[in-house]
């Protein structure tokens, strides 16, 4: 196979596609490209203005979904809660499944006749750490492997893969509560806490849309889940039921797990698999997790276990997800931009023993009180955004330290003093915090303090590294 998907593929299939972002567009673009006829939407003039001229291809708004074989929603639209898009509604009225681009992947590659594997990951953290992580394991061995989904490529852009190719894709709630026939040879659920509850309608909806992730496992797949996920055991038992075998991995010394780590090691029940001293870019319990959940996935998908070691030495940390990105006089200034939420942002604070921490933005629900075990180890919190009020209120109840600077422009420089000031050698921006009120994500967000940094380096003579 040469990668594209046969031009006839869908040929005679008529699909909607509502919302043209990064998803919408790459599912029109690939969708033309296999036959299809298409008819696409966005309330937004310019979104539609750029679609290209096509004579499968209508912009217009949808008066009746009778046609469709389905309809695509961005990820972002509701079908249901906290009320379903009026789009959706007519769809489901008119009987049109509502699919996720990964769906229609699946079945693209199915069509195309490639049995290429599909591994998906999900959880509320440590997704796209694990997904890219796993991709560049099994690359290493020369896996033909196609890495995407809610993270980087959407799923419509990705290649056809031949019989021997592995898709990699990390998979949001939003996404999973969309599929209808896609089955993940080996999928897993890293962790749940508290986010899109407003999506879900409350915890038990968000897991249960979580759990999709594992819909159509059958005996030779493999499940994996996380030793910090709620009700386990019986999680376990129900999974097994399928046929398909179920690996519980943990970032801890966790003996009744199937993978887990040591202080030096990760390990499963025939003994050491990695030495962990020489893993630089993987820092935390958090992370070691994540490569235990990469690590037993691509045991599965055949990586030979004396290969794990290299491809977790040789792995390069993800942008914004605790990345080193400048040193000044010996200040280490850490890129963690994608701690939304007080769980991630925990699981970055106790890689460290004291820092100036950068925090802020909208704050999920509960604010910053589930970070309280953590609040020892900051020597100061300087707090930009639009909810750093709530947040100083929860730090003054607790005696920590902390400066209202409302934008990282001024947090930056005033990190660097702090911490010359008080003899702290870290300074971490990792906002527990959403960043939609003064940036486009977190993205931009971490973009922008790892330029601040650079500046300053420039200024004070230390490097950047990002």
């Amino acid at each position: 196979m040469n990668g594209v998907f046969p031009p006839t593929l869908f040929s005679g299939f008529h699909y909607g596609v509502v919302g043209l972002g990064r998803n919408g567009n790459a599912a029109v673009a690939a969708l033309l490209a296999m036959g299809a006829t298409v008819q696409a939407w966005d309330d937004r003039e310019s979104a539609r203005a750029a679609l290209p001229a096509h004579p499968r291809l209508k912009a217009a708004p949808f008066t009746t979904m009778l046609g469709l074989a389905g309809l695509i929603l961005s990820p972002g639209i509701p079908h249901r809660l906290p009320a379903p898009h009026p789009l959706a509604t007519m769809a489901r009225d008119a009987g049109v499944p509502i699919l996720s681009d990964a769906e229609v992947l699946y079945r693209a590659v199915r069509a195309a006749g490639s049995r290429a594997r599909f591994a998906g990951v999900t959880g509320t953290n440590g997704k796209s750490t694990t997904t890219v992580l796993l991709a560049h394991m099994l690359a290493s061995r020369g896996v033909p492997v196609a890495a995407g989904g809610n993270l980087g490529p959407a799923a419509l852009s990705l290649p056809l893969l031949p019989d021997d190719g592995v898709y990699v894709l990390e998979m949001s709630s939003y996404m999973l509560e969309r599929l209808d026939q896609l089955h993940f040879d080996t999928a897993c659920l890293l962790n749940l806490s508290a986010d899109h509850l407003d999506r879900h309608g409350d915890m038990a909806g968000y897991a249960a849309a979580k759990l999709h992730v594992f819909d159509h496992q059958h005996a030779g797949d493999l499940a994996v889940l996380g030793a910090t996920l709620p009700d386990l055991a019986a999680l376990r038992g129900r999974l097994a039921a399928t046929g398909a075998d179920v690996a519980c991995i943990s970032g801890e010394q966790a003996t009744h797990c199937d993978l887990y780590c040591t202080p030096h090691a990760l390990c499963d029940h025939h003994g050491v698999i990695a030495n962990l001293d020489a893993v630089h870019d993987l820092p935390g319990t958090h992370n070691r997790e994540n490569a235990a959940a990469a690590t037993a996935m691509a045991l599965h998908l055949g990586l030979p276990r004396a290969a794990v070691e290299t491809a977790l030495v040789s792995f390069a940390a993800l942008d914004h997800r605790q990345k080193l990105v400048g040193s000044i006089d010996g200040i280490r200034f850490i890129n963690d931009s994608k701690a939304t939420n007080t769980d991630a942002a925990a699981r970055a604070l106790a890689c460290h023993e004291r820092m100036i921490w950068i925090a802020g933005g909208t704050a999920k629900a509960g604010g910053i009180e589930a970070l309280a075990p953590c609040f020892g180890r900051i020597a100061l919190a300087l707090l930009i955004g639009r909810d750093a009020p709530e947040l100083a209120r929860t730090l003054a109840r607790h005696d920590i330290p902390h400066r209202i600077v409302q934008t990282l422009d001024r947090a930056v420089p005033a990190a660097l003093e702090a911490a010359r000031a008080l003899h702290v050698d870290v300074v971490m921006l990792s906002p527990a915090c959403a960043s939609f009120d003064q940036f486009t994500g977190f993205e931009e967000r971490g973009a922008r303090f790892a330029a601040l940094v650079r500046d300053l380096a420039a200024d004070a003579g230390g490097t950047a590294t990002g």
